[in-house]
């Protein structure tokens, strides 16, 4: 797949999940729950032990099924292991052109932190394929449809924060997707179930 291709299909929800846990039982038990229940996209940040190997585990299991990438990519070693270890996406809360240069070397789209309009821009012309907005809880949805009203070509994703019932909000305002950590994967199977089929139709019905 090129990266646009992958880029679309990792959007494709509106919404992905970001799972930092505190061990590779724990984020792998997260990434059955939320592929179970329907998620198509979700990125394994590299604070959470092996979190490499939670990856490779995960694209050599959902093939095609499933968009898995790499969160808290900070510089170009880790978007090489990253990528080695087999993840489709790259994403950052910083702005490193080292990592965008290194993931599109190998077709490997890749979403790097911004909070300013500054940001965004040069993020955009050092090639970003959508731009993380890191933490969400320092902005508002108004932010977004603001940013957008100047800079409409601006893919962003905020994350950091973003509740179930605000996401669709994010979404009404311009933002490309969410990214949603506890406040989506808290509780047991059937709560989580639950929650993300309701949050995904609502997501569906967002202008």
């Amino acid at each position: 797949m090129y990266r646009w291709e992958i880029t679309r299909a990792a959007l494709a929800q509106r919404v992905f999940a970001t799972i930092r846990s505190e061990s590779y039982d724990q984020a792998a038990a997260t990434a059955d729950t939320l592929l179970s229940a329907g998620l198509t996209t979700l990125e394994i940040s590299l604070t959470t032990p092996f979190a490499l190997e939670a990856v490779t585990t995960l694209v050599r299991e959902v093939g095609d099924d499933a968009v898995i990438g790499a969160g808290t990519v900070l510089d170009e070693v880790s978007a090489r292991m990253a990528i080695e270890a087999g993840a489709r996406f790259l994403l950052s809360p910083n702005l490193d052109e080292a990592v965008l240069r290194t993931g599109h070397r190998y077709g490997v789209p890749v979403f790097p932190g911004v909070a300013t309009p500054t940001e965004a821009v040069r993020a955009m012309e050092l090639g970003a394929d959508a731009l993380t907005l890191y933490p969400a809880t320092a902005y508002t949805p108004d932010w977004v449809g603001d940013v957008r009203a100047i800079i409409p070509q601006a893919a962003l994703l905020p994350i950091g924060g973003v509740t179930v019932s605000a996401a669709p909000d994010w979404v009404a305002a311009g933002a490309v997707a969410v990214g949603m950590g506890s406040a989506l994967t808290d509780g047991d199977r059937a709560t989580v179930t639950k929650r993300l089929t309701e949050l995904l139709e609502r997501l569906a019905d967002t202008a």
